[in-house]
């Protein structure tokens, strides 16, 4: 969406801002033993507590044969992204490499946040250096949601520092606007040409949310008809922010 009100980005704020609290308890809850359920629970709890609606169940895209069932995707080493908590049996276990994807809708507007973290001890060196260069992307995408700038840009600095890390990328999900519906224009890969894609407008909303595989990048939909994998069974991970472009720069509404 295009923000044009100082009542919408106050309510973009606010959202963004109880978004980035809840996913911060979620993820002080992700250690060995927990299961998805109890993460899905919570955050219902959270979401009925301030009076908002989960953004992501019941929401149903082009490719869905069924409206998502989960209001959290809590996405295990080889899941990358859209595993439903309330369905897929997770117990969570030592050296897991575990993505939170959450998105709330307050009063009438949607913000999308996810992290990953890894529960307990880590299994290796990459999986530490996987998760780290999932949240350095992040923070330079970020710094490229400028003014003038275009979606080409975010996706290119996104892309070299998989490249610096000899990570995969996935080329089938990418970012995407949010505000007004959960997923909405434009499309924000995780790779491009500086220039090209979207120019970035003043009041411009979008998702950046690099995602990286230890592996080559490729994925397919499991069995399930929402969890992304990686076809060579590599670990993966996630990070994502909601950013208003402004005049000044732009402005992460899911942090604290």
């Amino acid at each position: 969406m295009i923000a044009k009100t100082q009542e919408e980005i106050a309510i973009l704020r606010e959202g963004g801002k109880r978004l980035a609290t809840h996913l911060a308890a979620l993820r002080a809850m992700v250690r060995p033993g927990v299961t998805a359920r109890e993460l899905e629970d919570k955050a219902l709890k959270m979401i009925e507590d301030g009076g908002d609606e989960p953004a992501f169940k019941g929401y149903k895209d082009k490719k869905s044969q069924e409206p998502y069932p989960s209001a959290l995707c809590v996405s295990v080493n080889d899941v990358i992204v859209h595993s439903p908590a309330s369905h897929n049996g997770v117990v969570i276990r030592d050296g897991d490499v575990v993505c939170l994807d959450f998105g709330i809708k307050h009063k009438g507007l949607y913000t999308d946040h996810a992290t990953t973290v890894i529960a307990g001890k880590p299994k290796s060196a990459d999986d530490e250096m996987l998760v780290r260069a999932a949240f350095e992307a992040l923070q330079i995408g970020i710094d490229q949601a400028r003014v003038g700038n275009t979606t080409g840009d975010i996706g290119y600095a996104v892309q070299k520092v998989a490249e610096k890390y000899h990570l995969g990328y996935p080329k089938n999900l990418s970012g995407h606007g949010v505000g007004k519906a959960v997923h909405e224009e434009p499309h924000v890969p995780n790779f491009g040409e500086p220039g090209a894609g979207t120019k970035l407008v003043e009041g411009l909303v979008i998702a950046i949310e690099p995602m990286f595989t230890l592996g080559s990048g490729e994925l397919y939909i499991d069995k399930d008809g929402h969890s992304y994998r990686t076809k060579d069974g590599s670990r993966s991970a996630h990070a994502e922010h909601t950013v208003l472009i402004t005049k000044d720069g732009p402005e992460i509404l899911t942090k604290l």
